[in-house]
């Protein structure tokens, strides 16, 4: 996989996780939840970019990481949307697993950096 198939699918899962934060309830909980899935999800995209200029290894590691803690609270906030109910399981599952899958290379890549 290139680092241009990851922005692609990282800003992908950015706009996802948007269209799902539309289908929350107007209220208080959906409001927060989709408040925290939006930041985190984009921040997910945004940060991504940041790592493919970055300009040093210690750099590359230090912004991966911040991708790799943003991935990780995207998968909260989708799995406490499955948890209080508030969507369809049905709904949510696909971007949790895109999630998770996107975690999994975040963590590998960083792996692999340190050790290079």
């Amino acid at each position: 996989m290139k680092s241009d198939d990851l922005k692609i699918r990282t800003k992908a899962f950015a706009h996802n996780c948007i269209k799902i934060s539309t289908k929350l309830p107007k209220n208080i909980l959906g409001n927060h939840i989709s408040g925290q899935l939006i930041r985190c999800a984009t921040s997910v995209a945004s940060n991504y970019r940041a790592v493919c200029v970055a300009q040093s290894k210690a750099s590359f590691i230090s912004k991966l990481s911040i991708v790799l803690e943003e991935v990780d609270e995207s998968c909260f906030w989708l799995e406490f949307i499955i948890d209080e109910r508030v969507l369809a399981k049905k709904l949510v599952e696909p971007l949790l697993r895109e999630a998770e899958e996107l975690k999994a290379i975040f963590v590998k890549s960083r792996k692999t950096a340190r050790n290079n």
